[in-house]
C-alpha cells in the first residue's frame, strides 16, 4: 500500500488536535453475552508481570473486553520468562498462565499518548503498575485521564502506595514478601526464610484491585462518576499477615516459622509416610477423637496432655512424637482409604503432576484447552468460581504480541487504512 504521508499526518493531526477534554457520555463496548456479568464493559490495561496481568485476566473471564497495552517489539516483559517457551513461539508458559481473554494492542505511550486518550474515553476502566510519578511525567497519570474521562475508573498497582520514603521504589512479589514478614514467617522451623512457591503477594494485590475495581463499577452506577483505586504490594502483604499480624498488635507475640505446623492448633501439619507425605488438621477435639480412632490409638483420648487443644498445644512435641511414628508406617494411599469419610480434612502432598492427574481435578474440568492461530494448542487452568446464572469462563487464548492492535484502532477509534498505516510507518504502532 502506498502511503501519502503528509496527508496522513494532517489527518492525525487533525484528529489529535480535536480530542475533547469535557465530559463525555460513557461510551462502553458492545454487549456480546448478556450472561457474563462485565459483558460492555471496557478495560484499557496498562500493567504488565503478574499482578495486573493477573487482575485483568479475572475481570476478563467475567466478560470484560481487555485492551491490552504493550510495548512494541517487545510487549510484557513476562513474554520472555522462560524457559519453557511454546512451542513455534517466542512466548513463555508464564506469560499465558495470566494472560487468557485479553486484545494485544501495541503502542509506543510516549509517541501515542493520544490513542491512550481516545481509547480511555472509550474504556471504563484504566489499570497501570508503573512506578509512582512516572505515568504523570508522559501525561498519563489519573488527573491526566480523568480531564478528558471522567467516568473513568483508574486503578494503580504500586510496590508501596504514593506516599511514603518507599513510594518511589520498584515493587517485586518476593521483596514485599520479605518486607512485610511473609517469608519471616515461611520455612523450616529451624531453616532459613523461604519465599512462597508462587507470587501470592503479586496475586492477593490482584484480587483486591479486581475487588476494588468491581466495587467502583457498582457505585459509578449510583454516583456517575469515576475514581482512583490505589493498590500495593507491601499494603496487601500486612493485610493478608492476618492472624499473625494480629498476635503482635495485641499479644505482642512476635512471629516465628513453623514448618508445615501450625502456632495454635495441634494436630496441624503435614506427616511423613511410608511413600510420601500426609497433611492432616484437627480444628475441634471432636476432629481429634476421630482421628486417633482412624490411627486406632484410641488411648490418647484418655491421656489428660492431649484432651483439648490448649492441652495439646503445650505439650507439641510429645503429641507429634506418637503421631509421626505412626503415620511412617502406612503410605499415602493407605491412609487415604483408612480416612475415608472421616470429619477432618486430610490430604497427600502431591507433585504438580500428581495434582492434574487427581480424579476430582480432572472431574471438575477446570483445565481448559484452546487452539490459538498462532501458538497452537494451548492449555490454561480456568476460573476457580462458578456462577448459578453468569459465565465465568475462559473465551480465548492469550494473544500474539500486537494481534488486535489494528482491529482495535479500526473497530473501536474508527481509524482508517491509511491512518493506521502511517501510524505503523512512524513506528508510534506495531
Amino acid at each position: 500500500m502506498k502511503i501519502n504521508s503528509t496527508k496522513c499526518l494532517q489527518v492525525l493531526t487533525s484528529r489529535w488536535s480535536n480530542l475533547s477534554f469535557q465530559c463525555r457520555p460513557i461510551s462502553i463496548s458492545k454487549v456480546v453475552n448478556n450472561k457474563s456479568p462485565l459483558s460492555g464493559i471496557r478495560v484499557l490495561d496498562l500493567t504488565r508481570i503478574v499482578a495486573g496481568p493477573y487482575c485483568t485476566m479475572i475481570l476478563g473471564d467475567y466478560g470484560a473486553e481487555i485492551l491490552k497495552i504493550e510495548r512494541p517489539g517487545t510487549g510484557d516483559e513476562s513474554r520472555h520468562w522462560g524457559p519453557p517457551f511454546l512451542p513455534n513461539s517466542k512466548d513463555s508458559v508464564y506469560f499465558l498462565s495470566v494472560n487468557r481473554n485479553k486484545k494485544s494492542i501495541c503502542i509506543d505511550i510516549k509517541k501515542g499518548r493520544d490513542i491512550i486518550y481516545e481509547l480511555a474515553k472509550k474504556s471504563d476502566v484504566l489499570i497501570e503498575n508503573y512506578v509512582p510519578g512516572k505515568l504523570e511525567k508522559m501525561g498519563l497519570g489519573y488527573r491526566d485521564i480523568k480531564r478528558i474521562a471522567p467516568h473513568i475508573i483508574y486503578c494503580s498497582l504500586t510496590g508501596y502506595g504514593y506516599e511514603g520514603p518507599y513510594a518511589d521504589r520498584p515493587g517485586y512479589d518476593v521483596i514485599a514478601a520479605s518486607m512485610g514478614g511473609l517469608m519471616h514467617i515461611t520455612g523450616p522451623k529451624d531453616g532459613a526464610p523461604c519465599k512462597v512457591g508462587v507470587a501470592m503477594t503479586d496475586l492477593a494485590t490482584g484480587l483486591y484491585a479486581h475487588g476494588a475495581i468491581m466495587a467502583a463499577l457498582l457505585q459509578r452506577g449510583e454516583t456517575h462518576e469515576g475514581q482512583w483505586i490505589q493498590c500495593n504490594l507491601l499494603a496487601t502483604q500486612l493485610a493478608t499477615l492476618i492472624n499473625v499480624g494480629s498476635n503482635y498488635l495485641n499479644g505482642g507475640r512476635e512471629a516465628k516459622r513453623w514448618g508445615s505446623e501450625h502456632e495454635s492448633i495441634v494436630p496441624y501439619e503435614a506427616f511423613e509416610t511410608a511413600d510420601g507425605y500426609m497433611t492432616v488438621g484437627t480444628g475441634s477435639d471432636a476432629q481429634f477423637l476421630a482421628l486417633i480412632m482412624r490411627m486406632k490409638l484410641p488411648e490418647l483420648g484418655e491421656d489428660d496432655r492431649f484432651k483439648d487443644n490448649t492441652s495439646r498445644v503445650k505439650h507439641r512435641q510429645e503429641m507429634l512424637k506418637i503421631l509421626r511414628d505412626k503415620f511412617k508406617m502406612k503410605t499415602n494411599q493407605e491412609w487415604s482409604t483408612a480416612f475415608q469419610g472421616s470429619p477432618f480434612p486430610y490430604g497427600p502432598i502431591n507433585t504438580i503432576g500428581q495434582v492434574f492427574d487427581d480424579p476430582h481435578v480432572k472431574h471438575i474440568e477446570i483445565v481448559k484447552e484452546m487452539v490459538h492461530p498462532k501458538m497452537g494448542r494451548v492449555k490454561m487452568v480456568g476460573p476457580a468460581v462458578k456462577l448459578s446464572y453468569g459465565t465465568n469462563e475462559v473465551r480465548s487464548a492469550p494473544p500474539a504480541l500486537g494481534e488486535h492492535t489494528e482491529e482495535v484502532l479500526r473497530d473501536v477509534l474508527g481509524y482508517s487504512k491509511e491512518e493506521i498505516g502511517i501510524l505503523i510507518d512512524k513506528k508510534i504502532i506495531q
